[in-house]
């Protein structure tokens, strides 16, 4: 099963950037994260290109939020770092000449849907600026 990481990574360096004032450096956003700036620099620009961040290159430069924390859903961080698709379907088409085979394809399309939605309208709701608060208080 392929899982990826990305939305955790992308959630965490927007509430990183919300708690910070002006530039953070790619460096120090990997530091917090614990991987390297290069893969923080791909997501980053994912979010820059979703419109999330803005970005100054150079020694100085760094990633900022694009727009205020409490205006940037996680559901447009997920959109702007994963493919959709949390569940997936069979990798092989099931057998045609069985009676669960021949329709599963077609009922499972309906479940993954609904969860899908379901996910998306939770994720929606909740802010960046929630997720700070959240960890300022666990902190």
């Amino acid at each position: 099963m392929n899982t990826s990481h990305r939305f955790a990574v992308g959630v965490h360096i927007m509430t990183l950037l919300a708690s910070t004032e002006g530039l953070l450096p790619s460096s120090m956003i990997a530091g917090s994260v614990n991987t390297n700036p290069a893969m923080i620099r791909r997501i980053l620009g994912m979010l820059n290109k979703a419109g999330l961040t803005t970005a100054s290159m150079g020694s100085t430069g760094g990633a900022m939020l694009a727009r205020p924390a409490a205006q940037v859903s996680l559901l447009e961080i997920y959109r702007a770092v994963d493919e959709p698709g949390v569940l997936a379907l069979h990798a092989n088409m099931p057998n045609p000449d069985c009676e669960v085979g021949r329709c599963i394809t077609g009922v499972l399309k309906g479940v993954i849907a609904k969860a899908e939605n379901a996910m998306e309208a939770v994720i929606a709701g909740i802010s960046v600026e929630d997720v700070l608060k959240d960890v300022l208080k666990s902190g």
